[in-house]
């Protein structure tokens, strides 16, 4: 008998693939999956008692008793449909004859074959927690969801049986924050089962109304058994999508989905509504090539002044902060110099960056002409206006291939750039970038000729000849790469500015190792081309590496290692090295802070080691992204792993993640697994790209109060001061998630 019960869960495996499903079936013998009973059964009789006969339909319905017990307490039209036809079988054999007006139908919950507005209920025993497998994403929960809002009549409710996990709540809540009634009730454990988890019921009604309503709850939150990560989880999932609905209600600028805006939470699109302006993401996936960040703007004035009814306005990402596209006062003044009546303004991000122009178009046509206007044919152009990247040149400087990494390319673009004296300046950027992850640069580098004059100036000071005036006077010739230097001192990414932005979080921990003339150990894992640590070493020179306290930047793959040192400058010594190895067994295996030998602390007395401070970076990218994240690796982000951060960076320490993700229910996921390891966490959202940085401390951190952000930039050892304001930006976007 244990052997069966062992070969049934091996059966199962992944919960999404109908074939391990019927196979758990057949060796169930037509045995139900569960023994529900009163419990579930009179709280789901509660909720649809309105007017039988009323058509309910359970999805997912496995071998489940709940539509027995329903069908014998009088709801005669119950339709049960599963993907697996092995159990569709087994249940309408069961049931034909004692049961004879239930329907079986062997269906995909996530494309379902009815009408629209066919049900008044749709009650769905866990098969949303069977669909939103974490390492699968959101992608099938979101298919699913949809269907369920189409099929359900108005007034129909969507009644959902769930454990409450942080990321199914973070898209179940979400999904229904427009145009539905939700409320949350507690199961009761009627039979005294000896359960570790507790069953919830989500009910969502489907109402006329656009406005968000507050999510109501059968219990109170304050008597809520708090003990249980559970429970904490549901009710702070609760309060956070109630913030954002007051928000809305508030009047709070939000980004809507395009599922939000077709409930008519913004008015109904088909028409247009002067001054009307809402932020919205486009595309999807499985609809688009690529998801964009776009505003929808209808013109204040009259149509009659404007050529097109509709047209799309796209902004290259190195352009995207300028008032013009950023301020919603240039913003109107783009909409009023397109003679557009509705204008669509989409922002390119670093997911765009290998994407051609024509490539974009094709991907946002489609969906633009769903957001046109309803007198809009499908014989009127819609105009595509732009406001370019200012590419002047690119040119391939290497590509290599690592059998770590795939194809790598480096790559050199000249920028045309308009400063605020409106002069044109030209700037020349050195690129890194993965061939697997083409949408992404991976590192973005300023080349400057000033570097590579005032070195030749120093090297030929006393030499007085011809040569080397010819010299000199070459390396002002823009486009060879001989003459052309990485400059250290600048960051060209916005994400770098703000991984560096969270050090001010332990700010008074590293003025006392400057001060006392310590070295703080700093793991950085994923080299990239090295410009972080070039960055790092330079202005704060008490960073240092490993068991001696340095900077320790963790590479994999030493093809990429020798790019960083060829093509972008990188060097090494004895505060900046590399370790050629895993990241992941590098954190588990490095003792914590404070445990160094007393040998090793007498080689190095400015070792950090007894000041129980280290700093952790995690930036490298995933080579799978089919878990949905593009940064970093999933495994950096398992529970055990986090642990491990937590002990590698000491009580005084600070870790840090780029995290590079579409998903908001993996976002969630990520932050909830953050949040049990660590008692504090802050993000810094960045506005132009799609990466977040993600803050965790095992102690309180600091405030940036003016006082912090002047101490902090003191420490910033910066030949150029000016250079620092990026990072202070940042600094003042960091909010506190706990």
């Amino acid at each position: 008998m244990e052997e069966h019960g062992v070969e049934l869960l091996q059966s199962l495996g992944d919960f999404t693939v109908k074939e391990n499903w019927d196979k758990f079936f057949t060796l169930r013998g037509g045995k139900t999956l569960s023994n529900e009973g009163g419990g579930e059964c009179d709280d789901l009789a509660a909720q649809t008692r309105d007017t039988p006969p009323v058509q309910i339909l359970v999805p997912g319905c496995g071998s489940s008793r709940m539509s027995e017990h329903l069908y014998d307490a009088g709801y005669r039209n119950i339709t049960n449909i599963d993907f697996s036809k092995v159990i569709i079988s087994d249940m309408l054999r069961r049931n034909v004859r004692v049961r004879p007006e239930m329907k079986w139908r062997t269906m995909d919950m996530t494309e379902m074959q009815f009408a629209d507005g066919f049900f008044d209920a749709v009650i769905d025993k866990g098969g949303l927690d069977a669909l939103m497998e974490p390492k699968l994403g959101a992608k099938l929960g979101c298919k699913f969801l949809k269907e369920v809002k189409r099929v359900l009549k108005l007034g129909g409710k969507y009644i959902c049986l769930t454990l409450a996990e942080f990321h199914v709540l973070g898209l179940l809540l979400s999904e229904f924050r427009h145009g539905w009634k939700t409320t949350i009730h507690v199961i009761p454990d009627k039979l005294k089962r000896k359960s570790s988890f507790q069953t919830y019921m989500v009910v969502a009604v489907k109402e006329g109304s656009s406005e968000p309503i507050p999510i109501l709850s059968s219990f109170d939150h304050t008597n809520v058994d708090n003990s249980t990560d559970q429970n904490r989880t549901l009710v702070e999932a609760i309060d956070d999508e109630n913030k954002i609905r007051n928000a809305i209600s508030s009047g709070v600028d939000v980004i809507y989905s395009w599922e939000d805006l077709r409930t008519g939470v913004k008015g109904t699109l088909k028409e247009l509504l002067p001054g009307r302006r809402c932020r919205l993401i486009l595309g999807e996936q499985d609809v688009s090539c690529f998801s964009y960040n776009a505003v929808l703007l209808d013109a204040q004035q009259g149509t009659d002044a404007f050529l097109y009814r509709c047209g799309i306005f796209i902004v290259a990402k190195n352009r995207a902060h300028e008032w013009l596209f950023s301020s919603e006062e240039g913003q109107w003044a783009v909409v009023e110099s397109s003679k557009a009546a509705r204008l669509v303004m989409v922002f390119l991000d670093s997911s765009h960056s290998h994407a051609s122009i024509d490539a974009i178009k094709r991907d946002l046509s489609p969906l633009v002409k769903d957001l046109a206007p309803e007198d809009t044919t499908d014989e009127t152009p819609i105009p595509f206006m732009m406001a370019n990247d200012g590419i002047k040149e690119r040119t391939i400087v290497k590509k290599v291939t690592s059998t770590a990494t795939g194809p790598i390319i480096i790559e050199d673009v000249v920028l045309g750039n308009t400063d605020s004296d409106s002069r044109q300046q030209e700037s020349t950027f050195r690129r890194l970038i993965f061939e697997r992850s083409l949408g992404l640069v991976q590192s973005e580098a300023l080349l400057s000729q000033e570097l590579v004059k005032n070195a030749q100036d120093k090297s030929e000071k006393n030499i007085n000849s011809a040569s080397s005036r010819h010299r000199k006077k070459g390396s002002h010739r823009r486009g060879s790469r001989s003459n052309l230097k990485v400059d250290h001192g600048y960051l060209a990414s916005s994400y770098h500015s703000g991984i560096i932005s969270g050090f001010i979080l332990v700010a008074s921990a590293l003025e006392d190792a400057a001060s006392c003339g310590k070295l703080v150990k700093t793991a950085i894992v994923g080299l990239g081309a090295g410009l972080l640590p070039m960055y790092l070493h330079g202005c704060m020179p008490f960073l240092d590496m490993e068991l001696l306290g340095c900077a320790a930047v963790v590479e994999l793959d030493p093809v990429v290692l020798d790019v960083a040192r060829t093509y972008f400058d990188f060097t090494e010594d004895d505060n900046l090295k590399v370790r050629i190895t895993d990241g992941i067994q590098y954190i588990q295996r490095s003792p914590p802070p404070g445990s160094s030998s007393a040998a090793a602390r007498i080689k190095n007395p400015n070792s950090s080691e007894e000041g129980e401070m280290r700093i952790l970076v995690i930036d490298a990218d995933a080579s799978d992204v089919s878990s949905g994240l593009t940064c970093p690796p999933a495994e950096f982000l398992e529970e055990s792993l986090l642990s491990s951060a937590r002990e590698f960076v000491g009580d005084r320490g600070l870790f840090i993640v780029n995290l590079v993700s579409r998903s908001k229910a993996i976002r969630e996921m990520i932050i909830s697994r953050m949040n049990s390891v660590f008692d504090h966490l802050h993000s810094l959202e960045l506005e132009e790209d799609v990466n977040e940085v993600l803050f965790a401390t095992p102690s309180p951190s600091e405030e940036s109060s003016p006082d912090a952000l002047a101490r902090f930039q003191e420490l910033l050892k910066l030949d150029r001061p000016e250079r620092a304001e990026p990072i202070l930006d940042s600094v003042r976007k960091i909010r506190c998630l706990k």
